[in-house]
């Protein structure tokens, strides 16, 4: 059984997001681009336009959220979900894990 959820927000909306919030963490610090595009070991061309378009490697994001102090925080991004049941819990123990999809 699958789960949708459905969310008013696309990729490039949360990509936005992301960016504007890093920029604020940014200018709390009183950081110029430049200086945490340097901390973080990302062009400073790169960084600038992650910071207006959201477009950016999942390495530069990664690289800044470090020179953030931030990184802890994708940890948890994409656990699978808890198990529902005693059940489910000891099939997730004792089956393999699928190395392709069957649907």
């Amino acid at each position: 059984m699958s789960s949708v959820n459905l969310t008013l927000t696309g990729p490039s909306d949360m990509a936005a997001s992301l960016a504007s919030r890093i920029r604020d963490l940014r200018l709390l610090r009183g950081w110029t681009q430049a200086t945490l595009s340097r901390r973080a070991g990302v062009t400073a061309s790169s960084y600038r336009r992650f910071e207006t378009t959201g477009h950016a490697s999942l390495e530069l994001v990664l690289k800044v959220a470090h020179a953030l102090s931030r990184l802890n925080e994708f940890e948890q991004l994409f656990e699978p979900p808890p198990a529902r049941s005693i059940e489910q819990l000891e099939q997730r123990i004792t089956q393999p894990i699928r190395k392709r999809g069957h649907i």
